[in-house]
């Protein structure tokens, strides 16, 4: 579905500094109906900073996982129940018309793939620019994209351009377990429109709003984000206060203790930014929000369930922040390395904890507590499968659930960072983090430029390769 004149480079030359002329730009504007419709256009100017040429262009359609007929579904069966909280419902993305290309199609192994072919070939260091008129139709359902019983989850809610690897366009499906969105930095211009009893978080900064007609159009801006989410809510209250140069804002409609909760996201924002690099953005939401799991990141933007109970939803909002720094910030390949932005938000959550001790998590009881449910995984695992496959580089679909998948992306991986940073020493494992940060941000990181920066501060390469092989033995 794409032809490239020569071989590709795995790394998208774009990155967050002063001069981000040569970054793509989305504008975006659409109209929420109040009910389950979302429609509008999604305009991609996009900027070819790769050394290959282009004839046409693969978009990822993450709201199609949601129609009936879905060979993938976008809910595990595990989360079912609190997902589907009205029984079946249903969802999907039509696409209504593209301009800027010669013709396109749906395609992609679940209709998850708009192909564009473009009336010229795209050199390197030129640009096209691609619209897209679409309709998008939330199931009601506690997740990433949908209505949910007290808001409306904006997230993947318009065709993004399936980032550029050494493979070609990354087209994954939507995999339930997991996080399959693998996306390069753009600017982004946002105009959402909306029934006027609703109050609005979302990813960009705002810059206006107009009324007219009982909507009102808030128009936002992002720059150098891989990704623009929303929540919705005719009940959020709506908290502030500030971290450094940042504006937190926490929006809520079930929270006792709310002051807590914004005091947590603030004070997370400041270590992390202290500790690693200063954070990317002007703003930054937190929001109280219908989600079978326990929360979900995205630039600038948290959504935080609000099925839990305080203590852990105050955990899950620091390593929510977390995936600030490692994940919008510092991208990294979600689909094939779950890990390395899941184990760094998760080990960055322990030393956030470690330091404010008044919130009751501990070093000692985290990696505890990722010790004992990893073992009980590993022994289950073995019983059933003769020889668990504890290796850590794999597609999500490869894993055989939720289960599985929080056990190697999640503890396991918090187990080994623990191990790394014993092996370098507490300062220098911060310091090569914040080199880390430093050196990707905006990018795409290999897994290979985590390990280098870690392994230049001591000898832990051994440590990485046992882990993320299955080689050791825990």
């Amino acid at each position: 579905m794409i032809a490239a004149a020569f071989a590709a480079l795995c790394l998208p030359a774009a990155a967050c500094s002063e001069n981000t002329a040569s970054l793509s730009r989305y504008d975006i504007d659409v109209v929420y109906d109040g009910e389950n419709t979302l429609s509008g256009t999604t305009v991609l100017t996009y900027y070819n900073d790769t050394d290959n040429c282009f004839d046409s262009l693969s978009f990822n359609l993450w709201g199609n996982a949601y129609r009936k007929g879905a060979i993938y579904a976008p809910v595990s069966q595990v989360y079912q129940s609190k997902a589907y909280y009205r029984g079946d419902s249903y969802g999907g993305m039509e696409i209504n018309g593209v301009e800027g290309g010669e013709e396109w199609q749906i395609c992609g192994a679940d209709m998850n793939i708009l192909d564009v072919a473009l009336a010229e070939t795209l050199y390197p260091e030129q640009s096209v620019t691609i619209a897209i008129d679409y309709t998008l139709t939330l199931a009601d359902v506690n997740h990433r994209t949908g209505v949910t019983e007290n808001t409306v989850n904006l997230g993947n809610f318009y065709p993004v351009l399936c980032a550029y690897t050494s493979s070609g366009f990354a087209e994954h499906e939507y995999c339930s377990t997991g996080d399959p969105f693998v996306s390069e930095v753009a600017d982004y211009d946002v105009t959402l429109t909306v029934p006027s009893s609703f109050k609005v978080a979302a990813s960009g900064q705002l810059e206006g709003q107009t009324e007219e007609d009982g909507n009102t159009s808030y128009t936002y801006s992002l720059s150098c984000a891989r990704d623009f989410a929303a929540v919705l809510s005719e009940k959020f209250e709506v908290l502030s206060a500030q971290a450094g140069g940042t504006t937190v804002y926490y929006y809520y409609y079930e929270d006792a203790q709310p002051q807590v909760s914004l005091e947590v996201a603030q004070k997370s924002v400041e270590y992390f930014s202290e500790k690693f690099g200063n954070y990317m953005y002007p703003t930054l939401s937190i929001a109280q929000t219908g989600f079978c799991m326990g929360g979900m990141e995205y630039p600038a933007l948290t959504m935080i369930s609000d099925a839990q109970d305080e203590k852990s939803a105050i955990y899950t909002i620091v390593h929510e922040n977390a995936h600030q720094w490692w994940y919008a910030a510092v991208g990294s390949d979600q689909y094939l390395c779950g890990w390395q932005d899941e184990g760094l938000a998760e080990y960055s959550a322990l030393m956030f904890f470690e330091s404010s001790p008044a919130y009751g998590f501990t070093r000692t009881g985290l990696t505890g507590t990722a010790m004992k449910s990893y073992r009980a995984y590993y022994s289950v695992y073995n019983q059933l499968f003769g020889d668990a496959d504890t290796s850590m580089n794999r597609p999500l679909a490869e894993y055989s659930g939720d289960y599985e998948y929080a056990n190697i992306a999640y503890n396991k991986a918090l187990l080994m960072f623990d191990a790394v940073r014993n092996t370098c020493g507490d300062r220098q494992f911060v310091d090569a983090l914040s080199e880390y940060y430093k050196e990707y941000k905006g990018k795409i990181a290999p897994p290979e430029g985590l390990i280098a920066k870690l392994s230049k501060v001591a000898d832990c390469e051994g440590i990485f390769s046992g882990f993320i092989e299955g080689k050791v033995i825990i």
